[in-house]
């Protein structure tokens, strides 16, 4: 059997970019790609904790170290410059990897700066839900 557990998770980044009349995707700034471990052109989650739209798409690399955050395409009508995203990707696991699985999550500051990583939502976190 397989499970699909959170892979990576970019939380709480501002848009800095909405491109309607560009070929659909989210551009990201290259390193923060590195770091959460998504690769080029994997599968995206995105939820815009401004206005509530959950969307799927696609990441592609921005220049690494420019902090952009870019919605485009159809996509662009789902978030706006200013706007906090959550950036989610996810994997099938079969159970024994599942059992070592730890998701890399990576907060960030209004500019786009990391502030810091987990791999494991604090146990008073997990008491508010």
């Amino acid at each position: 059997m397989h499970i699909t557990l959170l892979k990576s998770k970019l939380h709480r980044v501002t848009t800095t970019h909405s491109e309607l009349d560009y070929e659909g995707s989210c551009a990201i700034d290259g390193h923060l790609l590195d770091v959460a471990g998504i690769r080029e052109y994997e599968q995206i989650q995105i939820y815009n904790i401004h206005n509530g739209n959950r969307f799927t798409t696609y990441a592609i690399r921005a220049e690494d170290h420019s902090g952009i955050i870019s919605v485009n395409g159809a996509a662009a009508h789902k978030a706006a410059p200013g706007d906090l995203l959550i950036i989610a990707t996810y994997a099938n696991l079969d159970e024994n990897e599942a059992d070592a699985h730890k998701p890399v999550m990576v907060y960030f500051d209004e500019k786009n700066t990391i502030t810091h990583t987990r791999n494991t939502i604090p146990v008073q976190m997990q008491q508010m839900a």
